[in-house]
């Protein structure tokens, strides 16, 4: 068996892998946005959450093979090098796991780990050249060519979300002007979203039923315009440069199916790809917000 941990922007998951990688438990915890001591609480809630799964399951720590971590942001030989929607630099995670248990430990890019449970697994299985995105807190993203993940030497690469699609746009998390996460983020969407109609602050249930029942509505129907333009901007060019057979959305965005429908109708009615017959196949992550545990723990 394997453990898998997806850290989030907003909550951290864990899921219990078998031998077939099915997913065979699962348990995650909310925490507050971008505290001071993210990084301490970070540590703490993954350790909480490992012993809780070992203490409910009755598991064997002998017949626990490996600990797979997704980070959403850059990492490097056990370290995340920067997380900047978790205010997280140069933090050792596989050394402080490792404190606590003593079995192989790994990192990578959630967008990475959830890409590799999508094309093993999922919605991008058959697919020789695909692109994984996902859209959350963030946008982050992975690239499949040839059926094998890009990476680069160094780091994890592909920040997809700090591509920037507006020179003179706002100003992103990361310091930078006009990135692609800044307009794509459905977490920024529905903040605005809460401004706009004096919604309470509610889970993405609640915005989503808010969308279906207001879809009509001219202000709203703008703003969901302009934020499904600004998405068609980013993944066009992401066609243009890695000419995907498929692309897989999956984050928090895959639960709310007008959105995705509009996004992809968008695509296809503008059709800004240099290559005119070459649009992909548009589909929905299979594992949704599981796709970066399950990923996790198959590195």
């Amino acid at each position: 068996m394997k453990i898998g941990i997806d850290v989030g922007g907003s909550h951290i998951g864990l899921g219990i892998l078998g031998s077939n990688n099915e997913l065979l438990y699962k348990n995650e915890k909310d925490y507050p946005y971008r505290r001071e001591d993210m990084s301490n609480l970070v540590v703490k809630t993954i350790l909480e959450l490992i012993k809780k799964a070992i203490e409910e399951n009755k598991l064997n720590l002998s017949k626990l093979e490996s600990i797979g971590v997704a980070i959403p942001g850059t990492v490097s030989e056990g370290t995340i090098v920067r997380a900047e929607n978790l205010g997280i630099e140069n933090l050792n995670l596989k050394k402080e796991i490792k404190k606590e248990f003593d079995i192989p430990i790994f990192l990578q890019n959630d967008a990475n780990c959830a890409a590799i449970a999508e094309q093993k697994l999922g919605s991008l299985k058959g697919y020789d050249d695909s692109i994984f995105l996902i859209i959350g807190t963030g946008v982050g993203g992975a690239v499949i060519l040839n059926g094998k993940l890009l990476k680069p030497k160094r780091f994890s690469g592909f920040e997809i979300g700090h591509m920037v699609i507006s020179q003179d746009g706002e100003r992103c998390n990361c310091g930078r002007i006009g990135c692609f996460e800044t307009y794509g983020s459905i977490k920024r969407f529905k903040e605005k979203l809460r401004k706009e109609f004096n919604l309470p602050d509610t889970d993405g249930e609640n915005i989503g039923e808010f969308i279906n029942q207001n879809i009509k509505n001219e202000k709203l129907e703008s703003m969901i315009n302009k934020y499904i333009d600004d998405l068609n901007v980013g993944i066009t060019n992401l066609i243009n440069l890695f000419e995907p057979e498929a692309i897989s959305i999956g984050g928090s965005f895959a639960f709310y199916k007008v959105l995705f429908e509009k996004l992809v109708e968008r695509i296809q009615e503008k059709n800004e790809l240099f290559n005119k017959e070459s649009m992909p196949k548009f589909v929905v992550a299979k594992f949704k917000n599981d796709a970066g545990i399950i990923g996790a723990a198959m590195i």
